[in-house]
């Protein structure tokens, strides 16, 4: 990112990057399921259970302290959404209690692949489903061990971010041109936000320990026909960077709510792995854009020669250790949907096995809701230095990313969808006029999208005034509820 210059001289802007400096702690392990296990996903799919491992599935921790205040952890998991919140709200729940942890500074990510099994409880109705059971407590067991791995190795390190550009995603939003409705995939008379942000992880000596990848595209290159579990475009976008880096490589999923690849619902596993080195090869570009760690690069004279050259030189620059949690919600107006023990009643009578599939997940929906007229959804935003990570559980459209960006320019903002927990879509009030499948999915009704986005900027707001403006470094770290 472009630093803050003295706008009182006529000398040129620096070149630097927002950044924090403080611990930090890499751990990694395998949750890869067993084969055999219940992982049906698509309501147009014609099996039931995983028959092969395309690539394995992964969870890595990130610890981010400074001085002797609690740390901040997140965890990025190649799993797709929970079935319904209720089992996200156990899981936490257990989690936050054996690890001594405040909800405000644990933020569980997932990638969004939709070629692993649901996290949802078993159903003996369902061929592998007795399989769900032992391998969500392997998935539990991996978090705790894996964070904990995480705590006990930190090291001084800098944290910095960098804009970028991928053409991975497109928007996915298209007007059927047969029926009166919009239908879900590559739309190309609508651009997309194709903004990838990068964070970089260099440790005191200068050594790369880790890269971060915050980008908006639904990860459904693999579909119907897919029998393997995989972590889908991710896995190869990963591999790409640590092949080249050596260093671990961490994928967040942005605001992708109306993103996802152009070229889509296939089944054969080698073009997830085609997108995901086209998004490795972009993140290593914008990788290799960065100044170094803990520098700037600021102008320095002007040399004489056969033209006047204007000579710039990195320096050393300070680094924020503003760490700040903050935690609140979005209250947000629920439609009008019959109830959880109606819908269940619907799904048992229906004998369409895609509208079944919907039916179960609108069920389980409702239940995590319960029978309101609103919802409050939990945000969570974090300050690292001079970057600010927001996230929430809902499935926000991409323009959510880029209010924020535009209205915050001064900081690099870092949005996550499906942040603990998964519930629904969030699109824009005025598509709430169309059948689409965004709209019909939600439980929330027209304005939540942007009740959000007012929701998340106040959060923003609140924690760019604790501790100081963009670059001036804080030493505290409290937590804010």
């Amino acid at each position: 990112m472009w630093g803050i210059g003295n706008l009182m001289s006529n000398r040129p802007t620096p070149r630097k990057h927002h950044s924090f400096t403080g611990r930090i702690g890499i751990a990694r392990t395998d949750i890869t399921p067993p084969v055999g296990i219940y992982a049906r996903n698509w309501g147009a799919a014609k099996h039931d259970i995983a028959d092969t491992i395309h690539r394995p599935l992964t969870l890595t921790a990130l610890t981010i302290s400074e001085g002797n205040h609690p740390p901040l952890i997140l965890v990025d998991a190649d799993l797709g959404w929970w079935r319904p919140l209720d089992v996200y709200r156990q899981f936490q729940r257990r989690l936050l209690s054996e690890l001594n942890l405040d909800p405000s500074r644990f933020v569980f990510a997932l990638t969004h692949t939709h070629a692993s099994p649901p996290l949802m409880e078993p159903d003996p109705a369902l061929p592998g489903s007795d399989l769900l059971g032992p391998w969500h407590e392997s998935v539990y067991q991996a978090t705790v061990n894996t964070v904990r791995q995480a705590l006990a190795d930190t090291f001084d390190a800098i944290l910095d971010w960098h804009p970028g550009r991928c053409e991975l995603a497109s928007v996915r939003d298209l007007p059927d041109p047969i029926q009166n409705r919009m239908i879900c995939g590559f739309n190309p008379d609508q651009p997309a936000d194709d903004t990838l942000m990068l964070g970089r992880i260099t440790d005191s000596s200068g050594t790369l320990r880790a890269t971060i990848v915050n980008y908006a595209c639904h990860p459904t290159t693999l579909a119907w026909d897919n029998t393997s579990i995989s972590p889908d475009y991710i896995g190869a976008m990963r591999d790409t960077m640590e092949a080249v880096t050596g260093a671990k490589a961490l994928f967040l999923q942005g605001a992708s709510g109306d993103l996802a690849p152009r070229y889509q619902y296939v089944g054969d596993p080698e073009i997830a792995d085609r997108h995901g080195r086209q998004l490795g090869h972009a993140a290593l570009a914008t990788l290799h854009d960065m100044e170094p760690a803990g520098t700037q690069l600021t102008f320095k004279e002007t040399r004489e020669s056969g033209a006047p050259l204007a000579v710039w030189r990195h320096e050393p620059t300070e680094v924020s250790t503003n760490l700040q949690a903050v935690e609140t919600k979005a209250e947000l107006d629920l439609k009008d949907w019959p109830t959880a023990d109606e819908l269940e009643k619907q799904r048992q009578e229906c004998d369409d096995r895609a509208l079944e599939e919907r039916l179960r997940r609108k069920r389980d929906i409702r239940r995590s809701l319960g029978d309101g007229r609103t919802f409050a959804v939990p945000v969570t935003a974090w300050r690292l230095g001079d970057a600010v990570l927001v996230g929430s559980c809902c499935e926000a459209y991409s323009v959510l990313q880029q209010e924020l960006r535009r209205r915050f320019p001064d900081y690099s903002i870092v949005c996550l969808n499906l942040a603990n927990g998964s519930i629904g879509y969030l699109p824009p009030a005025d598509l709430y006029d169309k059948d689409v499948y965004p709209v019909w999915q939600t439980p929330f009704a027209r304005g939540g999208l942007e009740r959000m986005i007012e929701t998340l900027a106040a959060a923003i707001t609140k924690l760019t005034h604790i501790g100081g403006p963009v670059n001036q470094s804080a030493s505290s770290s409290n937590n804010s509820t």
